[in-house]
Formats: C-alpha cells, structure tokens, sequence
C-alpha cells in the first residue's frame, strides 16, 4: 500500500444472500487531504462499499486499510472510532431537539441523567468556529435551513473525531448558493488535512471540487482518473458504457386549450405553519411548467393538493374546466391525472410486491386485465412487460420484488407506468432526483415526448439543469408562494433562480399572477 493512501479499498468482492454480486474485486485508494470523487450508475455498487468501509457491512472478501492498518469492522463505531464520518443523504436528526443536542447525541456531555446543554452549545459554537461551518447552536432543527442540516451533520462527524469524511450526495437539495458556500468550506477542511469521498451524480461539481475519480460500473472498477484528464462527456461514458447527453432538444413551444387551473390554494399544517399562501397557477396542453424552489417551501403539500392526498382550507383545483376539488384519488386519475411521487419507495410504489404488481396499479380494478370478470395472469404478464420492456427497465422476471432493482430502474418502471395512463395532467415530483446519468437521460426525453403528445406537465424538481432544460416557463416558491415567474427560459441562469429561492430576489403579486395564471 502506498504511504499517500490514507484509506484503501483493496480487492473487495460482496456477495448478498442468494448469489448477487454488488462489489466484484473493487479498488479505492484515497489519498491524504484529497477531495475524492465515487461516481457510477444506480446499481453500481457505490453504497454497498460505502457501507463497507464505514462499517455497515461486512466485505466477502478483499481488505480495507486506514492510515496504512488492515482494519475489520464489525460496526459503524469500529468505523467512526478509525477516524471514518459518513453524511448520509438522509439527514440522521432529531427534528424537535436543537442543533446542539443533535451535535452531541449519542456522546453527550453531563452525567446519565442531566445532560450538560450548555457545554452542548459552547462545544457546537466552538467547532462551527474551527471548521467555518457556522450554525445556530440554540436553534431547533425543524427551524432551521436545509444547508444549515447539512453543515450540523458534517460537524457531528468533526465532532467523533472523522479525519476522513464520506458524502452521499451533499447538494441534492442545496441551491447554487448554498452548493457555492458548501465547497468552500469542503476545500477549507481539505486543506486543514481532512480527506473527502464526494458521492454525487453532479458531474459538473465532481469536476469543480474534487481532485481525483474512481468510476464503477456493475460492480466493478472501471478506473481511477485525475479530473483534469477527463470531460463530463468521457465520465459519463465510462458510468454507463456509451455516450450520454442531458442536453435534451425540444421543439418551440406550441401551447393548446388549458388543462388545469389552481385557484387560491391555501394550507396551513396541524402547527399553524403556512405551507401554501393562496397559490394559483394554470398549465395547458403542450406545455412545461417548472416549480423550482429549496425543498420545505410548500412543493410537496401543493403536489398533494393537486393529486388528492391533502386537503387544502381554501381554494379550488380544475381539471379540463371541471372543479375536481371534492374529488377523492383514485377519481382525480379517473378524470386525466398521473403523478410521479417524489419519494419512489414510500409512496410511488410497493417495495415488497412484485413488479407486476407495481406496474398495474393503477388499472388492476379495470376492466382490461380481466377475462370473464377475473383478473387474467397472461394479461397482467404482458401488462408489466410491455412496461418493462418499453421504459428499458433491468430486470430479471416480472414476478420479481420491485426493491431488487436500483434506483434507476424502480424510478423508470413508475414512470412508465404513469405514462402509460394516457393522462391529461402529468405531475413529475423530483423525476429523477438520485438517480444515474443513463436513467436522467432516459426519462427526460420520455417527459419531452409527452409534451409533444400535447400532455400538460407539471414539474417539480430540486435540479435546476433539470428545471431549466426542461421547462417552458417556471415558477419558484419561497415559503409557501410564488415568488417569480419566468418564461424566458433560455436566458435564466441556476444562480437567478437561487437568488429567487433564497427569498432575495421576488417579483410582484401582478407580475406573477398576469404572467402565469391568465
């Protein structure tokens, strides 16, 4: 092992019960002070080794080295006690505790049946400090900023002693601001010592931040690479094993009648909290409308109002002319409406049914998969294949559980599977939020199809590429209301529609609402 090597994956193979190979002879070797690219498609392997090396599993075969030791983990505090901190893209926090008992959870200071707070406050304003990574020790976690959670979990892992700092996919939902000022501070602990494995699938910011590149595919590794030598179009090659372009053409924009009109919805929660602030917006056929804003400033709950999961106080949502406001689910996609959730595995789909299942959703009560009023198993097959076949999904058999595929492959299977629903209305919640490059491509060219299908299109998205290649005009929430409108699209840039999302930059009431809702 070379002396450089503050960290090394060497030979690691991971077999899972019943024979699947996640990790085939995978080699990493990170060097001290270095901000390390891993990148590589859904399914690639990058979390079953993360979770190797910081101790969640355990190799089938191959070593693990930490400043020149093999080590053997049993657990994630074998891990963190080698010097190992992992920023999971799923914040671990107490929501109802403040930013300083998050800090010191599960180390407090105190005894057994006090804990100190106020050392909790002087140790998390003394580390924010020391690292830059400046938090309101005193404030609640609910209350506070999604950058702001990002840079909490960074200092728990500073706080157990992490010199080497694994980041799962850190400006996911992050502005360019934010993402801005994050890499600063990343490029500060880098050079105080910390070493850094950046998971993203960001290639854009792999090639501004970081030093060096390991690239997997199936498992295996397709190479170690200087960032210098590489452009995002090569990284992208050796993810997926051809070219991949996220520059999607679409055509003029050629708009139709209306499809669907929002008029003055208004939610506050079961704490008072505003979440939608008399938002009205319409969309008619042939057209993209983006929704771009930092996640918790009303995106969700306006999804929700629209699909019929939540219950607006005020305001009315029309469908093809017609109030559907009283109109449970299942009705409101009877009338014209599909919806791609944001979360794919709590609510796009069943994880323990089969993809079968999951495919037919949606019309299993109809009529179409039924001979003699019975549900017909050859029709179902061929339902969920023609699906799976159709929306290029990897699959084994149509019987199999939906949780077996990665990311990518669930997210398209919905997908399709909503596309297939020949709706009016198609509701896109963060489409493809965590998923690979060859996935991303995939489905943004199946989102341009259907707008050329004259299909109305709503789209929500944390990726403002996405927002912004896509969109024929946009609108950004902050705090529960629109706070721009933007038709020409060609000419905003991600750092205007940041400004808009931080609060700093709003248009008027009379220009949002003439602009997008007449």
């Amino acid at each position: 092992m070379e002396q450089s090597n503050i960290l090394e994956a060497k030979n690691i193979t991971k077999v899972y019960p019943g024979g699947v190979v996640a990790n085939h002879n995978v080699n990493l070797s990170v060097r001290k002070g270095e901000i390390h690219a891993l990148v590589g498609e859904n399914g690639a392997g990058k979390s079953t080794l993360m979770k190797m090396l910081f101790g969640m599993l355990a190799p089938t075969e191959g070593a693990i080295f930490v400043d020149g030791k093999e080590v053997h983990f049993s657990s994630s505090s074998d891990a963190i006690a080698a010097g190992l901190g992992m920023v999971h893209q799923h914040f671990m926090q107490v929501p109802s505790m403040t930013v300083a008992e998050n800090l010191i959870l599960g180390s407090e200071t105190g005894n057994a049946w006090k804990v100190d707070r106020k050392k909790a406050v002087q140790i998390t304003k003394e580390l924010s400090e020391k690292y830059n990574l400046n938090v309101i020790s005193t404030e609640k976690v609910k209350n506070i900023s999604l950058a702001m959670r990002q840079k909490l979990e960074i200092l728990k892992a500073l706080y157990r002693g992490a010199h080497i700092l694994i980041l799962d996919e850190p400006t996911a939902v992050l502005t360019p601001q934010e993402t801005e000022e994050l890499f600063e501070q990343l490029k500060l602990l880098r050079d105080s010592g910390h070493t850094i494995i950046f998971i993203s699938h960001k290639l854009n910011e792999v090639k501004e931040l970081c030093n060096r590149m390991t690239i997997l595919r199936d498992g295996k590794t397709m190479g170690t690479y200087e960032i210098s030598d590489l452009t995002e179009q090569e990284i992208s090659k050796l993810m997926v094993g051809r070219d991949v372009s996220l520059d999607i053409e679409k055509e003029e924009a050629d708009f139709g009648k209306e499809i669907f009109r929002a008029k003055d919805l208004f939610y506050a929660d079961s704490f008072g909290k505003t979440r939608l602030n008399h938002v009205s917006f319409s969309i008619r056929e042939g057209q993209i409308l983006g929704i771009a804003g930092i996640d918790g400033n009303g995106q969700s709950e306006l999804v929700e109002a629209i699909v019929g999961t939540l219950k607006p106080q005020k305001g009315q949502v029309f469908l093809n002319g017609n109030d559907i406001s009283c109109f449970d689910v299942r009705k409101r996609q009877e009338a014209g409406i599909s919806h791609v959730s944001e979360d794919r595995l709590r609510y796009g789909s069943a994880p323990k049914l089969s993809l079968e299942d999951n495919a037919i959703s949606k019309v299993y009560y109809t009529s179409q998969l039924r001979s003699s009023g019975l549900i017909d198993g050859k029709k179902v097959t061929a339902y969920a294949k023609r699906i799976l076949d159709e929306f290029l999904v990897k699959f084994d058999q149509p019987s199999q559980s939906i949780s077996e595929l990665s990311g990518g492959n669930v997210q398209k299977l919905i997908v399709g599977r909503e596309f297939d629903y020949n709706p009016d209305l198609l509701i896109m919640n963060q489409p493809t939020r965590g998923i690979d490059v060859g996935a991303i491509e995939f489905i943004r060219k199946k989102i341009v199809e259907m707008r050329r299908e004259k299909k109305a299109i709503l789209l929500v998205s944390a990726d403002l590429s996405e927002i912004l290649s896509l969109s024929d005009s946009i609108l950004i929430m902050h705090e529960g209301k629109f706070v721009g409108y933007i038709d020409d699209v060609k000419h905003t840039s991600e750092h205007e529609l940041g400004l808009y999302m931080l609060g700093v930059k709003e248009d008027s009431k009379e220009q949002i609402g003439g602009a997008c809702c007449e």
